[in-house]
């Protein structure tokens, strides 16, 4: 038996000026929703989040954000996470982390 499949079609996307992060400090059960603009970082804990970019399905600001994330801890060399986050899809690209949860929301268009 032979299949045809077509080519998975490439969704356009739109860049954001920057994004609404949710963090969970598993230890006290604290949960902080973050507005962070592209290039910017924000504090959160003992950690620092940058975001890089946040884009979203073109014509669609409510659609499925994705974020490009990178993550260091106050007190430890280097990054904890570095890559894309799925808001849809938190699971598939998290960050590992004893204490701290962080997550991606939304893309912010203002």
């Amino acid at each position: 038996m032979l299949a045809l499949v077509a080519p998975a079609e490439a969704q356009e996307t739109a860049t954001a000026p920057g994004a609404v992060l949710r963090g969970l400090d598993t230890f006290n059960g604290h949960v902080t929703d973050m507005e962070v603009a592209a290039g910017q970082s924000v504090q959160f804990g003992r950690l620092n989040i940058v975001l890089r970019e946040c884009r979203y399905p073109a014509g669609n600001p409510a659609g499925d954000a994705y974020a490009s994330l990178e993550i260091s801890q106050q007190g430890r060399e280097g990054v904890i996470f570095s890559g894309w986050m799925i808001a849809s899809s938190p699971a598939l690209s998290a960050m590992e982390h004893p204490r701290y949860d962080v997550w991606v929301l939304r893309c912010t268009t203002d």
